[in-house]
């Protein structure tokens, strides 16, 4: 794709990004096939190659209006078309690009402002989040039948091992998690501690960004992600093996932490070191699947039926696949066919909320294909995704990592 990028972007390091991006693009629509809004919309403008032009046309100078803003924020950034792609488009950095763009071009309706600006006082800050959704779940009895299913059950943390191995790997809290499902994480720590590997916290850490970045925030975002690097950088000075990741969204953005600081001379090698050691759990435990085969030994037992949602940040933004599922057959569950697997459950972050309809069709199609094998649990990698496909199911949703501490537990 031929491009000559506005004065306002084209020696900006953005623009130099985005122009590469764009001349890789070759016009081909194999994306159209694999994106979801798309699929639903039947518009052009609404899959990743009409998108890529309406942005190639404002990074060129173009004027642009709120029906491209909209365009690009009905985008899920599920980034299926990046896996689909023959040549490497990488649509997720230009989507970010082209929404901080107009962002500056296209003023947002009052009501929008306010609705982003909340979402950003709220969500990524953990102690707020909880607060106001400890007072969700009380008050869920009084609450109309199509909200409460929105406000996710309370749950229990349960026992989180002392640190006591020599090998240790650090884990993020986050920020929506420890509310909604603070029971994953210490099933996680009880995992490695039974093959001799320590979870550790550092306190200070919290969201990993990806909310405020995603909402157009980028300082703001970028400031997380140095509070994180400032919060988890003595203990990788003590050598933690890893930066374990138990929501794949998270993982996505800190794995992309040493490019996104690559320009800030005083966070650009710790943030390349802080990528490099990061690794979503499906990652580690597999890494570690001999020393959970031994601790399993004969105690492998036939635990039902159950289907894997494998998040878009998994599959998509990590580009990894099939680990979750294997593991979960090793430890004796029955994997079920899902239909459609490549595509989005419409959580997205904060897309939910933000594009409720369009979020709502997603989550219909992706709970019928769940079910469609009649399984006992669904199982999950991304907390936005756990919470999200409950809402429209009777199903339980757990992460898998749980039922991987539960089925390891009888051992």
């Amino acid at each position: 794709m031929k491009t000559n990028l506005a004065d306002f972007i084209k020696d900006t390091p953005e623009g130099q990004e985005a122009n590469a991006i764009l001349r890789a693009c070759v016009h081909c629509g194999f994306c159209t096939a694999t994106c979801p809004t798309y699929q639903l919309l039947g518009d052009e403008l609404d899959g990743p190659r009409g998108r890529i032009y309406l942005m190639k046309e404002m990074l060129e100078g173009r004027e642009v209006s709120r029906s491209t803003q909209l365009h690009l924020d009905r985008c899920l950034t599920c980034r299926s078309c990046e896996s689909t792609c023959p040549s490497g488009v990488k649509y997720g950095r230009l989507v970010d690009i082209g929404r901080h763009a107009i962002e500056q071009r296209v003023p947002r309706p009052a009501g929008q402002r306010i609705e982003r600006a909340l979402l950003r006082r709220v969500v990524p800050h953990a102690s707020l989040f909880t607060a106001l959704l400890r007072l969700g779940q009380l008050t869920r009895p009084l609450l109309p039948a199509s909200l409460a299913r929105k406000v996710p059950s309370s749950t229990q943390a349960g026992a989180w091992p002392a640190p006591r191995h020599a090998r240790r790997m650090l884990v993020l809290q986050g920020c929506v998690q420890p509310g909604i499902a603070p029971s994953i994480n210490p099933a996680l720590a009880r995992v490695l501690d039974r093959i001799g590997i320590s979870l550790v916290a550092a306190p200070e850490a919290g969201c990993c960004g990806a909310v405020s970045w995603h909402l157009n925030a980028q300082e703001e975002g970028l400031d997380f992600m140095r509070r994180n690097i400032d919060a988890w950088w003595p203990m990788v000075e003590q050598g933690v093996e890893a930066i374990v990741m138990t929501a794949s969204g998270c993982g996505t953005m800190v794995k992309e932490y040493g490019h996104l600081l690559a320009h800030d001379p005083r966070y650009a090698e710790r943030a390349r070191r802080i990528s490099e050691l990061t690794r979503d759990a499906t990652e580690v435990l597999a890494s570690q699947r001999d020393a959970l085969a031994q601790r399993l030994g004969a105690h492998k037992n036939a635990r039902g039926k159950a289907a894997f949602h494998s998040p878009c940040s998994l599959q998509h933004g990590q580009q990894i696949r099939g680990l979750a599922e294997s593991m979960l057959s090793a430890v004796g569950y029955t994997l079920t066919q899902v239909p459609d697997g490549h595509l989005c459950c419409g959580s997205a972050g904060t897309y939910s909320i933000l594009q409720p309809e369009l979020s709502k069709q997603l989550l219909t199609n992706k709970v019928a294909a769940l079910q469609s094998g009649q399984p006992e649990v669904i199982a999950t990698a991304n907390i936005g995704c756990l919470a999200h496909i409950q809402s429209g199911t009777p199903v339980p949703v757990r992460h898998w990592v749980e039922l991987m501490d539960e089925a390891l537990g009888v051992a």
